[in-house]
C-alpha cells in the first residue's frame, strides 16, 4: 500500500467516523473508551470530528427486559428512545476525560432529502463543529418509519460526509478490512486498496457485524464508500479496534481512493 495515499490523514481537517451497534453495545460496550481515545486524539490535533453512531436500539434492549432485537416498529422506537439517552451519556462520560463536549444530532432520511431541513441540519452541524463540539449523529429511530429510514448508518455516514464536506470517512465494523469473500471462508484475500473506478467485480459479499443487533453488512459499507468517494471523499474501512491507527494514517484496513475532482 502506498503511504502517499494516507499522507494527509493525520492532518485531515474534518473527519466522519461511523461505528456500528455490535462494536459499542452488549459485550463490546467497553470499546467506547478506546474509540473515544482515538476521536479525542484527532480532536486534539485540530480535526473537527463527527461520529455517526449506531447502537440506540441495541443499547436500549436490556433496559426494556428484552432478550433480542424487537421486530415490531413501536418496540424498536421505545428501545431507541431509552438507548439513545444511555448511549450519549456513555459517550459524554468518556469524553469528559478530555474536556470535550458532545452534541447530538438525530436525522431521518427526509431531513437530508428536502431542501429546508437539509439546510437546517447543515447549518447546525457547521456551527457545532465551529464551536469545537464533537458531534454524535444517529438516525432518529423514534420517528423514522420504514418509508423514511436511511436503512443503515453506513449510508447515513456517507450522506453526512457529503453534507459537511468531510476530508475523510472512516467506516468501522467487526472485520479489519474488505475481503474477496467473507473472511471466515477458505480462500478469502484481504483487499488493501480500491481504486475510485474499481467496480469490485467478483467480490462475494457477506455480512459484517454481529447477528441480531446491527443492520449493515459488507454490501452497505461498499455502497457507502463508493458514494463518498464519488463525492471526492476518501474512505477507510477497518475494525473498531483499529480506529486509532486509521486516524493516524497507518496502513490498516481497506483504503478507497476518492474520485478526482472534475475540472
Amino acid at each position: 500500500m502506498s503511504e502517499g495515499r494516507r499522507a494527509g490523514v493525520a492532518g485531515a481537517h474534518r473527519i466522519v467516523v461511523k461505528v456500528g451497534s455490535s462494536s459499542i453495545s452488549g459485550a463490546n460496550v467497553s470499546q467506547i473508551g478506546p474509540l473515544v481515545d482515538a476521536l479525542a486524539a484527532a480532536h486534539a490535533r485540530g480535526s473537527e470530528v463527527v461520529l455517526v453512531s449506531s447502537g440506540a436500539i441495541a443499547t436500549g434492549i436490556p433496559y426494556l427486559n428484552l432478550d433480542a432485537r424487537p421486530n415490531d416498529l413501536a418496540t424498536q422506537q421505545a428501545a431507541a428512545a431509552v438507548g439513545q439517552n444511555v448511549l450519549i451519556f456513555r459517550y459524554q462520560e468518556s469524553l469528559d476525560r478530555y474536556g470535550i463536549v458532545a452534541g447530538q444530532v438525530l436525522l431521518t432520511a427526509g431531513d437530508l432529502e428536502a431542501a429546508t431541513p437539509r439546510g437546517n441540519a447543515q447549518r447546525a452541524l457547521e456551527r457545532l463543529l465551529g464551536l469545537r463540539i464533537l458531534v454524535s449523529v444517529n438516525e432518529n429511530d423514534t420517528v423514522a418509519t420504514q418509508e423514511i429510514r436511511f436503512g443503515d448508518n453506513d449510508r447515513l455516514a456517507a450522506l453526512v460526509s457529503e453534507l459537511v464536506g468531510a476530508d475523510l470517512l472512516v467506516l468501522l465494523s467487526d472485520v479489519d478490512a474488505l475481503y474477496t469473500r467473507p473472511p471466515h471462508e477458505p480462500g478469502a484475500v484481504r483487499i488493501d486498496h480500491v481504486a475510485h473506478d474499481d467496480d469490485l467485480h467478483g467480490i462475494e459479499i457477506g455480512d459484517i457485524g454481529a447477528a441480531g443487533v446491527g443492520t449493515g453488512g459488507a454490501g452497505t459499507k461498499i455502497a457507502a464508500a463508493k458514494f463518498a468517494t464519488s463525492q471526492g471523499i476518501p474512505v477507510v474501512l477497518t475494525s473498531t479496534q483499529n480506529v486509532a491507527a486509521a486516524l493516524a494514517g497507518e496502513p490498516v484496513g481497506t483504503w478507497f481512493d476518492a474520485a478526482p475532482a472534475t475540472p
